[in-house]
């Protein structure tokens, strides 16, 4: 982890959470560290912070700052090296016919429902496949950066939702769902791809896909974009095949 006096902007304060349930590592506990106060987090600060480890849920901006545990490990694709495996060029292929349009982020019913269906399928148990409508507005769609919400439509019906943000080094990941009853769709794999064609058009070196754990079955997918670089003791540097492993 970065030191405090490494982070953007002076005037910005950091606090520390108490202890709750780890979302990935069954047993474990996490903390997060919070980045306040969240108006003077703009897009340069933003792009500061995640170049240190941070990542945001609507306004809220954090990493991991657990007592016990550095298993997450923020992660970022070079997009210009990207090796394309043979599942992913068939998944590229696969889905050249959806049509993206990209958007001011906003509520749509639509968006809301598709999100449950994804949650429940998905992530069943997890919780988030009850969140209110209040509940999804307050984690997708707070927003101090430059966002986008971008659309992906086949044959006019809506496939998959994805929230992404523009840095001044490159494009964050922040969340995607998807119709998750189309079987064999990839969709998450092309959507990464997706990111990785709009950073290479707007020139930019990386695309941020958060943390990535190793023990984690959920993450896993992550460790299938090669080359990937994690931010491993306040440095960015390639990950080996022992710390991301070739699992695809």
């Amino acid at each position: 982890m970065s030191k405090l006096n490494d982070l953007p902007s002076s005037a910005l304060q950091f606090y520390t959470t108490a202890s709750y349930p780890c979302s990935y590592l069954p047993e474990q506990l996490a903390r997060s560290q919070v980045a306040t106060p969240s108006h003077l987090i703009d897009g340069d600060v933003y792009g500061e912070l995640v170049q240190a480890g941070f990542r945001r849920s609507g306004a809220f901006t954090y990493r991991p700052y657990c007592d016990n545990c550095r298993a997450c490990i923020p992660v970022r694709v070079v997009v210009d090296q990207l090796i394309l495996r043979r599942s992913q060029r068939r998944s590229w292929k696969r889905q050249q016919h959806l049509v993206a349009t990209q958007h001011d982020l906003h509520y749509h019913p639509e968006h809301y429902a598709l999100y449950l269906r994804y949650q429940a399928r998905r992530h069943a148990g997890g919780g988030m496949d009850r969140d209110s409508r209040e509940q999804y507005r307050h984690f997708l769609l707070p927003s101090n950066v430059n966002s986008r919400l971008v659309e992906f439509h086949e044959h006019g019906q809506l496939r998959m939702v994805s929230i992404i943000d523009e840095l001044p080094d490159g494009i964050s990941s922040v969340y995607t769902f998807f119709d998750p009853d189309v079987p064999g769709a990839s969709f998450g794999t092309y959507n990464i791809l997706w990111q990785v064609q709009l950073c290479l058009a707007l020139k930019l070196p990386y695309l941020y896909l958060g943390y990535w754990i190793k023990e984690s079955r959920k993450m896993g997918y992550k460790a299938g974009f090669r080359p990937l670089q994690g931010l491993i003791n306040g440095r960015w540097r390639p990950l080996s095949d022992q710390e991301a492993p070739d699992d695809a």
